[in-house]
């Protein structure tokens, strides 16, 4: 009974951290969209995981594990938000 407790605790904390990690790239998306700045933004640091998304995605939905697809689901939108923006706002740097 204690092991399942410490699961679902742990299954809780984790779906906490896939859905707070995505949030940590706010100021970047920000910066980018609000001041049309994309100055130092490096694309392909934003593609390349944006990319390694999608096996987890994938391996997430096919496993059924909600934790993994709702944390790289959030992170291949935040990728994406910034690859977009940089292209989009005139990154110096690819």
């Amino acid at each position: 009974m204690r092991s399942a407790y410490w699961i679902r605790i742990l299954d809780r904390l984790v779906l906490f951290v896939g859905i707070v990690g995505p949030l940590t790239a706010l100021p970047q998306i920000l910066k980018i969209y609000i001041l049309n700045d994309a100055t130092g933004v490096s694309v392909l640091s934003w593609l390349i995981p944006a990319l390694l998304d999608l096996p987890w995605i994938l391996y997430g939905v096919v496993h059924r594990d909600r934790q993994i697809t709702v944390a790289y689901s959030l992170w291949l939108l935040v990728n994406v938000l910034v690859v977009f923006g940089a292209v989009t706002h005139g990154a110096g740097t690819f």
